[in-house]
């Protein structure tokens, strides 16, 4: 039996360290620049170090998006009806 709701990820297109933190703003679909800023003051408020082992415990335990298939990021869909996705200025790849 495979899940198929929402995952979290490490993000890999919002990524300043590991790409934990862009993952779990895409996951929650909020700015990656909130949730670094509230870690940061969390754990400045907290004396730093649960922050730190939490990231890093992150960083291990949460999995690197799959890139089997282009259209797996959060923004982008799949064309499944038929439409070609819109021009994006690059020539299509001839076969």
């Amino acid at each position: 039996m495979t899940y198929t709701g929402k995952r979290l990820y490490k993000s890999s297109t919002e990524k300043v360290c590991a790409g934990v933190l862009g993952g779990v703003a895409e996951y929650f679909n909020i700015d990656p620049t909130l949730v670094r800023l509230a870690y940061v003051l969390l754990t400045l408020f907290f004396a730093g170090f649960p922050g730190i082992i939490g990231y890093i415990i992150m960083w291990i335990v949460v999995p690197s998006r799959p890139v089997d298939n282009p259209y797996n990021t959060p923004y982008q869909q799949p064309y499944s009806n038929g439409q070609q996705p819109p021009y994006n200025g690059q020539q299509p790849p001839q076969y």
